[in-house]
């Protein structure tokens, strides 16, 4: 092929978003003023003209650096002048020039430029790519279907390679920069390459859109089908006579979008209202999703009260409420300033384990108060079934979420203060095992994401202050314990009674009974009275009960008879409570062998133990009786066995064991008893039994006792001490080790005993028994 090149100077121009490809026929108008004078030019000479495509069709005046360097010769074949200045032109496509220099820029665009006459022969690779454009222009119009198919068989009838691709570039092309880009090739094999993959990429774009179509499509007409469908379902429940539930789902969907409930909570609620959509309202499970629906939505979600972190308040609520409980209030004291301190802090765990009527769960109550919260209960006692925390699966018929879910929404907020009382006293069965579905509620680390069987779905727990109540820890299992920080609230003193009882339980009674302190009043030695002679017990539950008696009484007394005025007193008690209880210092312990009295530990308090040893003629038998627990069991034979290494300087027979049965006995007989602590008093009363020298009746002790005669320590000092006191007890015998328990111990009650702390068998002898062992008798 040669290499010519033919140069003209044209008028020439600017079209703005168009290109003009040779053997292409079209109309465009023009309208500014060098346009209309260049074509005023070509007119009066051989009407060509040239044709070039701006860079930026926003250019009004272009200059020769917003021309492409490539355009079109045309002929203009028709001229038509339109209203205003703009003239119609019909051009004609000649042929494809470069564009050398610009000869001048007014009145018109005028231009040199040059044709390139190379002749390109068809060859049989050019005539491949010919028909591949056209095999992949047909596929192009199947996916697009906006090309007619006329124009597809005109473009494939043509069979010149260059005009070919001019034609389809023309026809399916879009932006005059990717036409300007074909314009630009004058080689015909170069031409097809390009236009093959403007095709290619075409064709796969059209796939996607119409992919994405169909898809758009479906989803309008399944919506269309589902608004049909709804509108047919109303049109017959109205005709039953059935209740649309339309405004009612409607009613609900409102609510949900106003209510900031988490994004897994308002998934669910809007899957089950979409479930309910679809129902008549006498079906049984609209009730049920609009049951589980309502329950969402009246959860707390993030509602919460504003902690009033006022330590001296908070102080002083504590001590109007309660009497005592010193470590509870500084706990609660230390929690409000480690939140005033740091601004945030998650709800502590906390379990107060004492015996029944020392205030435990007023306490609760009193802080709850202190820090201006919510207060929710839930009683523990006898819950044997893991759905009383968990709530039942919504598979069951008339299922309902668990007690924890339950009182967050009676709460109103996600920071009450949660009691969980008598947690010592779940029990677990076939049903399940309620203390295990206890430790994600107890654990900081899991109870964020809390879920109640019903709901299915996460609820925090984090920011609730937990507080739970138990009599005695031996029954709360160690894993749950362990999430707790417990505090010990032992029972009161006397003097502590005392107070309690004439500073809150004589009020609250009076005002119970309608009285008023004219009409009835207990002077100091009185209360001394209901506390010692018609009370025993660690708390207060029954000196209120016995003060709500007094208060009957004299109600009747004042509106039966009309007595005006009662007043108890030591006196006046037994008149009007009967016979007296309790007495100090039972007569038949005086003075007997074989008597020892012991201090016990238990779920209601501290009590005194009596242990109870007879020895008569036999072989050897030992007898248990008293309802007496493995532990304690153990106790006595090791204590049978520590006398037998002894007896011989204990002055006891050391054959006893073979002519000698013992009986040992620890009433009151129905009452379960169990623990080593009663080691040295067992030991004490069968040395006694054996030897015939009484035990002081002033004396108790507790300890464990080893088969070498070793005392161990043991726990409940505080509780103990407190039933020796309550008993008239002068003198109590502890292990050497639990000294430094008697820093818990009221000073009221040190300065009435005498503790001694020993740490072998000899010392306990010495002090329990009247006189020493190996003496005559």
């Amino acid at each position: 092929m040669a290499n010519q090149r033919t140069g003209l100077v044209l008028p020439t121009v600017a079209l703005r978003g168009l290109t003009v490809f040779p053997d292409m026929v079209l109309h465009f108008d023009v309208g500014r003023e060098k346009s209309v004078a260049a074509l005023d030019e070509a007119m009066l000479d051989n009407q060509l003209i040239c044709v070039i495509t701006q860079r930026d069709a926003e250019v009004m005046d272009p200059k020769r650096e917003d021309l492409y360097d490539v355009g079109t010769v045309g002929k203009i074949k028709q001229v038509i002048k339109l209203p205003g200045m703009n003239i119609r032109l019909l051009v004609e496509g000649l042929y494809r020039v470069h564009v050398k220099d610009f000869i001048k820029e007014t009145p018109y665009l005028e231009t040199y430029v040059e044709k390139e006459n190379t002749e390109y022969p068809v060859t049989m690779e050019l005539e491949a790519y010919a028909k591949q454009a056209t095999n992949m222009l047909r596929e192009y119009a199947r996916t697009n279907g906006k090309i007619s198919g006329e124009t597809l068989n005109v473009i494939s009838g043509v069979k010149d390679p260059g005009r070919l691709a001019d034609l389809i570039a023309t026809n399916v092309l879009g932006s005059y920069s990717e036409k300007q880009e074909i314009l630009e090739l004058f080689n015909p094999e170069e031409r097809l390459i390009r236009i093959i993959e403007k095709l290619e990429h075409l064709t796969e774009v059209a796939k996607i859109e119409q992919q994405i179509n169909s898809r758009v499509k479906q989803n309008i007409d399944k919506v269309q089908r589902e608004y049909y469908l709804n509108e047919q379902l109303r049109a017959i429940q109205s005709e039953l006579g059935d209740k649309d539930i339309t405004g009612e789902v409607e009613e609900l969907e409102q609510k949900l979008a106003v209510t900031p409930v988490s994004d897994e909570a308002r998934e669910k609620a809007e899957k089950e209202l979409g479930r309910m959509k679809k129902m008549t309202a006498g079906s049984p499970e609209t009730a049920v999703i609009r049951s589980y629906v309502e329950w969402i939505l009246d959860l707390p979600w993030g509602k919460e009260t504003v902690d009033n972190h006022d330590l001296n308040r908070a102080e002083s609520i504590l001590e109007e409420d309660h009497f005592g409980l010193e470590k509870v209030k500084e706990r609660v004291l230390e929690y409000l300033a480690v939140c005033k301190q740091t601004g945030a802090i998650r709800g502590p765990i906390l379990c107060f384990v004492g015996p029944p009527g020392v205030g435990k769960t007023s306490v609760a109550k009193s802080i709850a108060r202190a820090l201006d919260r919510k207060f929710v209960r839930m009683s523990l006692g006898g819950i044997r079934d893991e759905a009383e925390i968990r709530g039942h699966r919504r598979t069951y018929i008339g299922a309902i979420p668990g007690n924890i879910i339950s009182l967050m929404k009676q709460a109103g907020t996600m920071n009450p203060v949660f009691l969980l009382d008598e947690i010592d006293k779940m029990a677990s069965d076939f049903r399940g095992d309620p203390a295990s579905a206890m430790l994600e509620v107890l654990d900081p680390e899991q109870n964020f994401d809390f879920r109640d069987h019903y709901m299915e779905m996460s609820f925090d727990l984090s920011k609730v202050m937990f507080i739970a109540t138990a009599n005695t820890t031996d029954t709360i299992p160690r894993a749950l314990l362990d999430r707790m920080e417990v505090i010990q609230i032992a029972g009161y003193t006397p003097d502590e009674k005392h107070a309690i009882a004439e500073k809150y339980l004589y009020p609250k009674q009076l005002k119970a009974h309608g009285l008023k302190k004219g009409n009835f009043s207990i002077t100091s030695a009185g209360y001394d009275t209901l506390i010692e002679s018609y009370t025993r017990e660690a708390g207060v539950r029954t000196l209120e009960r016995t003060i709500a008696t007094c208060c009957r009484k004299v109600t009747r007394e004042i509106v039966q008879h009309n007595k005006k005025r009662v007043v108890l007193t030591p006196k006046t008690a037994e008149k009007i409570l009967g016979p007296a209880l309790f007495h100090r210092n039972p007569p038949d312990m005086a003075g007997q062998s074989g008597i020892a009295t012991g201090l016990a530990w238990t779920a209601l308090g501290g009590e005194t133990l009596v242990v109870e040893v007879a020895s008569i003629p036999g072989t050897g038998r030992l007898e248990l009786t008293g309802q007496l627990g493995d532990v304690m069991k153990e106790s006595a034979h090791a204590a049978v066995t520590l006398v037998r290494a002894h007896a011989t300087e204990w002055g006891i027979d050391p054959d006893f064991y073979k002519t000698t049965d013992l009986h040992i006995h620890v009433p009151e007989g129905a009452i379960p008893k169990d623990g080593p602590s009663a080691g040295i008093t067992i030991t004490t009363a069968i040395v006694s039994a054996l030897t015939g020298i009484p035990v002081r009746n002033t004396v108790a002790m507790t300890g464990e006792i080893t088969l070498r005669g070793r005392v161990l320590p043991i726990g409940g000092l505080k509780e103990k001490s407190l039933a020796a006191f309550r008993e008239g007890i002068k003198t109590v015998i502890i292990p050497k080790d639990n000294d430094r328990d008697l820093a818990d111990v009221p000073e009221k009650v040190k300065e009435a005993i005498d503790f001694i702390p020993v740490t072998d068998i000899e010392f306990v002898l010495q002090k329990a028994l009247t006189r020493r062992l190996g003496k005559e008798k």
